[in-house]
This record gives structure tokens, C-alpha cells and sequence, in this order.
């Protein structure tokens, strides 16, 4: 039950389009930044050691990424671990950060931590762009991992604004901000590190202007737009109320959070969603391998083919979903979800042409776009009011986790034992996540 009086309720329904509109972009700006470095992990091993050589930070973290490549007989998959090493390392600060700005958003408020999280994030972004070295360049990543707080918080964000009964539908919202993100990130880091401002203004060299400017100047103007909107348009969501019956906020040990959660269908909910990402990210992180080993994919062909798949993960969260939540409760629809995503990886990994191919990606993308909405927001359901953003912190907390160790296994999982290792081990991990659903209780709403 909410906790808002009618008054509040009434003058707050008016604004809902609104607030889950800035939501959407917050969240959509989180993954774009997230995500646009993606593809430029090579290249950024090349400019940084050309600039720099073999020595001091970048150095080492080189050496340790080419003597575990070697010990595992990959030697050629050095480059890849380094860029896989750099993105856990944002994932690894979201790991920590997001149930701390989750639960400071319960106690204080979705609208300043919003407006402070997208702030730090944008700092980031600026820090990039004047990356002259690679010290800069980690701080910068380092800077806006902390600042990563945004995911939980709009997430917390959409519960406060929706029914018990709309929230799941809503949490599409989330899934398919989530899907558009991850495809548009990548395209604009690929499009736009042929841009070199250094060959057009060659003093700004001197400034710490690089290679990689542009993607980060990109993602710099677009937070800078929506910290504008948000200070201009979002109002806030949570209630005094329900702020004034959370805990008092603090950083603590993100494992100690999730093994201190008192609801056991939260911790099965959110051990589920861990179980499945996972697997997700080790398809995520295999999947262009594959193509690129088996059905010989250039770098055009395998961004069709991420493009594919995130198309199939917008229609399904922010369609197909919603309208299977209307004759299905989310504990059958997370279970359906599932079911198809073990389908899906089954497909991909014993795929002989390149049509199974996409007909296990549209598989797997139609049974994540149902596990994603259902979780979280069985998660939300499950979990009282004053207490959204710690719990939903604690969830997306797995999730970064789950990326910042995935990658690395997966490569080398799939260079050491097979191509389709990789799909197989996530099949059975999808189908323990199924047999740990099934005992999931029903949400009350």
C-alpha cells in the first residue's frame, strides 16, 4: 500500500508521463555511456601504447593481461581481455555504488540524487575527452563508474510513479531503454572515433584532446541535456512519507547487502536475475566470436547482428511484455522467459548457418525481454515502499557484478574450449535460474 494521501496521489498523477519520460532518457543516456566504448577497446590499447610504451600504469595492466592470455593458451586474445579488464572496471564501481545511491535516494530523493549522479557521470565524460594520457583516461572511468548510481535510482523512480499492478508493464520501460542504449552506444563509438579533433585543431593536442574526444564529447552533451531536463522537469516522485521510514544510507560491503537482505523472495528474485545475467553477458560477450570464427562476419556483419538482437530486446520489453503481463502474472512470465532463452542458447551455440543463428538471437531476445521486466519488477513488488531504491540497488548491483567478471571468463572459456561452450554453459546456468523460479511466490497487489 502506498503511503502518499490523496492529495498527494492525485496532484502527482498528472505529472506521470513526464516523470517516466525523463526516466526513460536517464536511463537510455546511462547505457549509451555505458556502452559506447565497447567497440573501441583495441584501439584504445594502440593510441595509449604508442603514446605512452610499456611503462607505468598501462604497462602493467598490459603485462598481467598478456600473461593471463598466455597461461590459458590464447595469446591473440590480448587485446580483447584488456578491453574486457577496463570494462569491469566501471562495473566493478557500479557493483559498490549502486545500492549506496539507491538506498541515499529512498532517505533523501530520487530528483537530487538523479540530478547528482547524472552530474558526476557527466564529469566523467568531460575527464575523457581531455584524456591525453592513460591516467586520465582510468579516472575518467573510474569517475563515472561511482557516479553509475543512475540505473537504480530511475528504476526506483518508475515504482514510485506506477500501481503494484502497472509496475511490471512499466519495468518494460526500464528493459527497453536498457535494449536501445546497448544498440545506439556502440554505434555512436564506432561511427565517431573516425572523427579526430586533434586533425582539426592540432594545438588541442596539448589540452589532452585524442582520438576518442568525439564519442566522449558526444556522451558529455547528451548528459549535460538531460541533467537540463531533469533540473527543469522532474519532479519528485517519493513521497515524504515514505522517505521518512527509510534506513540511514551508507556505503557498506555491497556482498554484505545481499546476503543482509531480510525477504527471501527478494534474495530468490534477485538470485535468479543474477544466475540469468551471467549467462546474458557471456552470450553478449561470445556472440560476434562466434559469427566472426564460424561464419567468417566482418565488423559490419556482426553490428547487424547486435543490431538484430537488440531490436528483437526493444519490441519484446517495450511491447510483447506488456501485453503478456495483462493474462499472466510475472512469476509465469519470468518462467516462459526463461524457458525460450534456454531454447535460444542451445540454437546459437549448435547453429550451422548463419539463419539459426538469428533465429536463436531472436529466441534469446524474446526470452530476456520477458526474464528483465518480471524480475525487476517482482523484485520491486516484493519489497516495501520505503525501501525501492537500496533493494533495486541491490539488484542492479548484481547485474554490474555479473559484467564485471563474465566477460573475461567468457573469452576464455570460448578460446580454450569451443565455440559453443559458451552457449551450453549458459543453457544450464538459464536452467538452474528456471528451477529456482519455480518456487518464487506469487506478488500481492
Amino acid at each position: 500500500m502506498s503511503n502518499a494521501d490523496p492529495t498527494t496521489a492525485a496532484s502527482t498523477r498528472p505529472q506521470r508521463p513526464l516523470s517516466l519520460g525523463v526516466i526513460f532518457l536517464t536511463l537510455y543516456i546511462d547505457l549509451i555511456g555505458f556502452s559506447i566504448i565497447f567497440p573501441l577497446g583495441p584501439d584504445l590499447l594502440d593510441h595509449y601504447l604508442k603514446l605512452e610504451g610499456h611503462t607505468g600504469a598501462l604497462g602493467w595492466l598490459v603485462a598481467q593481461t598478456d600473461a593471463l592470455a598466455k597461461a590459458f593458451g590464447i595469446g591473440n586474445y590480448a587485446p580483447v581481455l584488456f578491453g574486457g579488464v577496463l570494462s569491469s572496471v566501471f562495473s566493478i564501481l557500479q557493483f559498490v555504488f549502486a545500492p549506496f545511491w539507491g538506498a541515499v535516494s529512498d532517505r533523501r530523493g530520487r530528483r537530487g540524487v538523479l540530478l547528482l549522479t547524472v552530474t558526476g557521470t557527466a564529469v566523467g565524460y568531460l575527464v575523457w575527452v581531455f584524456s591525453g594520457s592513460f591516467w586520465l583516461f582510468l579516472i575518467s572511468r573510474i569517475v563515472s563508474g561511482g557516479f553509475s548510481g543512475n540505473l537504480s535510482v530511475a528504476t526506483a523512480a518508475v515504482a514510485d510513479v506506477t500501481s503494484r499492478a502497472e509496475r511490471s508493464k512499466a519495468m518494460g520501460l526500464v528493459g527497453a531503454a536498457f535494449g536501445l542504449g546497448l544498440v545506439t552506444g556502440p554505434t555512436i563509438g564506432a561511427f565517431t572515433v573516425h572523427i579526430n579533433l586533434v586533425d582539426y585543431f592540432p594545438a588541442g593536442a596539448k589540452f589532452g584532446l585524442n582520438p576518442f574526444s568525439v564519442p566522449a564529447l558526444v556522451a558529455f552533451v547528451l548528459c549535460v541535456i538531460n541533467l537540463l531536463w531533469i533540473s527543469a522537469r522532474f519532479k519528485e516522485t517519493l513521497s515524504p512519507a515514505s522517505r521518512a521510514g527509510s534506513v540511514e544510507p551508507r556505503l557498506r560491503n555491497p556482498i554484505a547487502a545481499i546476503f543482509g537482505l531480510e525477504n527471501p523472495a527478494v534474495r530468490r528474485a534477485n538470485l535468479v536475475a543474477f544466475v540469468f545475467s551471467i549467462a546474458f553477458v557471456a552470450m553478449e560477450s561470445a556472440l560476434t566470436f562466434l559469427a566472426s570464427t564460424r561464419f567468417g562476419y566482418t565488423a559490419r556483419e556482426n553490428g547487424i547482428l547486435l543490431g538484430f538482437l537488440g531490436f528483437c530486446a526493444i519490441v519484446t520489453q517495450g511491447y510483447i511484455v506488456r501485453k503478456l503481463l495483462r493474462v499472466a502474472d510475472e512469476v509465469r512470465v519470468l518462467g516462459l522467459g526463461l524457458g525460450f532463452s534456454v531454447a535460444g542458447f542451445f540454437v546459437i551455440g549448435y547453429a550451422s548457418v548463419p539463419w539459426m543463428l538469428y533465429v536463436g538471437l531472436a529466441l534469446l531476445a524474446l526470452g530476456s525481454g520477458l526474464v528483465n521486466p518480471s524480475t525487476t519488477g517482482l523484485i520491486s513488488l516484493y519489497a516495501g515502499q520505503e525501501e525501492q531504491g537500496r533493494v533495486l540497488g541491490i539488484f542492479r548491483s548484481l547485474s554490474a557484478l555479473s559484467r564485471a567478471f563474465t566477460p573475461v571468463l567468457a573469452g576464455i572459456v570460448f578460446w580454450r574450449y569451443g565455440s559453443a561452450s559458451v552457449f551450453v554453459a549458459g543453457a544450464v546456468l538459464t536452467l538452474g535460474a528456471l528451477a529456482l523460479c519455480v518456487r518464487l511466490p506469487k506478488p500481492v497487489k
